[in-house]
This record gives structure tokens, sequence and C-alpha cells, in this order.
């Protein structure tokens, strides 16, 4: 085991979030959070229309039929765009420190985690970053899948229930497992 001295791996003191990073003023974000706390997540299911206005008034660019469970949980909808007739699960959470681009006919499954954000453990003030996210038209990610900060999923892809996705992905084929593999054509 290597000894480490006294290096300071992480010292929070010294972390402060990027000036325009969330990409609105403070109370901005907490009027989202409030909305979505208070209106959003508490519509009936069938309300689909509500939940698309109430993105469309906070800056999402959310495109006509799509579907939009009440659980899903979106940090910054000004950063989202979801296309036509595309489909977000329950408890899904479009963590979007960085922009989330889905497209039409996509599917984001139940419990699925898109992950804009992340932190650079190699710096002591543990400096938070953000990266695009683009899942493309006739995308299907399935039950509880991870996609990490940068990837982008190809055209029609397929990825398998429980798996995470820290690479890019080529369209049309379908993916599974962790780590991640590519079982075939779709």
């Amino acid at each position: 085991m290597a000894n480490s001295g006294n290096k300071a791996y992480q010292s929070l003191s010294q972390f402060s979030v990027p000036v325009n990073f969330r990409g609105r003023p403070g109370w901005y974000v907490q009027l989202w959070w409030l909305v979505q706390a208070l209106f959003f997540r508490t519509s009936p299911q069938v309300l689909y229309g509500w939940r698309r206005f109430l993105l469309r008034l906070f800056g999402a660019r959310v495109g006509k039929g799509v579907i939009l469970r009440p659980s899903v949980q979106v940090t910054y909808p000004w950063k989202v765009q979801i296309g036509d007739y595309a489909w977000v699960g329950d408890d899904v959470t479009l963590y979007s420190l960085g922009e989330i681009i889905i497209g039409a006919n996509a599917v984001i499954s139940q419990k699925c985690y898109i992950c804009t954000g992340s932190h650079d453990y190699s710096k002591p003030a543990f400096d938070i970053y953000s990266k695009p996210i683009h899942i493309e038209d006739e995308a299907w990610l399935a039950t509880d899948v991870f996609v990490a900060p940068g990837v982008t999923i190809g055209r029609g892809a397929v990825v398998g229930a429980r798996s995470g996705v820290f690479k890019d992905l080529a369209g049309g084929y379908l993916y599974a497992g962790n780590p991640l593999r590519m079982l075939r054509p779709r």
C-alpha cells in the first residue's frame, strides 16, 4: 500500500461552484425545485401536457407528444431538450448540470440516471464539471441504466437493464452488462 503522507486528497473547504455553472440565478433554481416538488411531481399520471408545459415554462425544449412520468427528476430544465414522442419513465433522473439532448422516439425507462456532471478527484478542491449527453433518436435505455458525462448514444441503440454507459455507443446495436459490451445488431 502506498504511503500518502500528509497529502490532502480532498479539501472541500476549497470547493466553489463556477460562475454561471447553473445557467440561472440561485432564486430561479430554487423556484424550479419548488414548482417541481409542488406541481410536477404531484400531478396525476395522465397530465403529460401539464408536465411538458412546466418544463417549457422553465426553458426546456420539449417536443410534441412527449411522455414524462410525474416522478421524473430534472435538475435544470433550461439545459434539457427532448424530441417528439420520446418517453421518460418513472423515477428517471435527468441530472442536467450540462446539456441533455434526448432524440425523437427515444425511450428512457424507469430508474435511469442521466448524469452530465462529476468532480475532478485529482484536485483537492474537488472541482465540479459538466459534459453534455446526447441520446439520439429511437434509442432505448432499459431499466436502471446509468449514462456518464460526455456520452453519445447513437440512433436506435438499445442498452440493457442495469448497464453502465461510460463511452459513446454506435447506433443500431444492442448493448448490455457491466462492463458494457456490444451484443448484436438491433
